[in-house]
């Protein structure tokens, strides 16, 4: 029987800390702007639910609008979970009360759907105070990096308005550096949608929210480090006994040795790197940093299935 390990130890905590002078700026800016918002939406993923949500959104931005938090990427979390994580912010009491799970690539998601009927709803339900004159919606678009908010304000303008995107879409965390100016997204009624950049929280409370902020992408790959993402990867899947990596990487058996499943997955895939030693002489390697972008990539895009990261929190 293997043994795995129960815990996963500290690491350096700079690694796990990103706030570039942009995302200072930009929450800034998302203050000054709160004047001339309705409400706001403040999106994660739904892997992460309960992990890495930047509380200071709920003190400076959230707090004092109607607000609507959208768990994204939905279809990577298996449904009958959906309603325990609303069950737990129940519990937790951290007023939020609203939330859709939602899958940006599916424009018929009920969630989707539902998005711009709830905001109007609690905009016409409350005192706009100063806004109460003009006829616009004006609604801003929140959250750390990478967790799908461009992505929401295209799916909603393609459809209530057109099939041009309105807002750069990437890959990498912390694509958006600005707030944007107003996006429109519906006529009637008219509403206009405001892009922020990625706002993270400037220190990560600890080690495994920041390693699962970096596994679902919100701090970047190569500042982390591909070998501890995949470690962690590693980790916790053995914890929850989810041994599909075994076949992905080319093992013949769960292990807990990071070092065993990305040399085995290199040989997998048949990479190598050549490597010159002090003396001149090359040495030919497996190539461990693709085998993790390679496992890694399997865990986004649910190759190991549909897996919860917060499970241990809904709980």
């Amino acid at each position: 029987m293997n043994q795995f390990r129960t815990s996963f130890p500290a690491v350096n905590r700079e690694l796990l800390n990103w706030f570039p002078g942009h995302m200072g700026k930009g929450l800034k800016q998302m203050q000054q702007k709160l004047k001339q918002v309705d409400c706001v939406i403040e999106v994660h993923d739904a892997r992460i639910p309960l992990s890495g949500r930047n509380s200071e959104f709920r003190y400076t931005v959230s707090g004092v609008k109607p607000h609507i938090l959208v768990l994204n990427k939905k279809d990577l979390i298996e449904k009958r979970l959906q309603s325990k994580i609303v069950e737990r912010f129940q519990q937790r009491n951290d007023d939020t009360k609203h939330v859709l799970f939602t899958n940006c690539k599916n424009q018929s998601c009920d969630g989707i759907r539902n998005v711009m009927p709830l905001a109007q709803d609690l905009i016409l339900n409350t005192n706009r105070f100063n806004r109460v004159d003009q006829k616009e919606f004006c609604i801003m678009i929140i959250g750390v990096p990478n967790v799908g908010k461009s992505s929401l304000i295209n799916v909603l303008r393609n459809r209530h308005l057109s099939r041009k995107a309105a807002s750069q879409v990437g890959a990498i965390a912390g694509i958006t550096r600005s707030v944007l100016n107003k996006i429109k997204i519906c006529e009637e009624p008219l509403v206009y949608l405001l892009d922020t950049p990625g706002i993270l929280k400037p220190n990560i409370a600890d080690t495994e929210t920041g390693l699962r902020l970096a596994l679902v992408s919100c701090l970047q790959d190569h500042l982390v480090g591909e070998e501890l993402i995949a470690d962690y990867l590693l980790y916790l899947m053995n914890k929850r006994e989810n041994f599909k990596y075994v076949e992905t990487m080319g093992l013949k058996e769960p292990t807990d040795s990071i070092a065993e499943v990305l040399i085995a997955g290199a040989q997998h895939l048949n990479r190598t790197i050549r490597v010159r030693h002090y003396d001149g002489s090359i040495v030919i390697r497996p190539d461990v940093i693709l085998a993790a972008r390679h496992m890694i990539k399997s865990f986004r895009t649910g190759e190991f299935g549909k897996i919860l990261i917060d499970e241990d929190k809904t709980r």
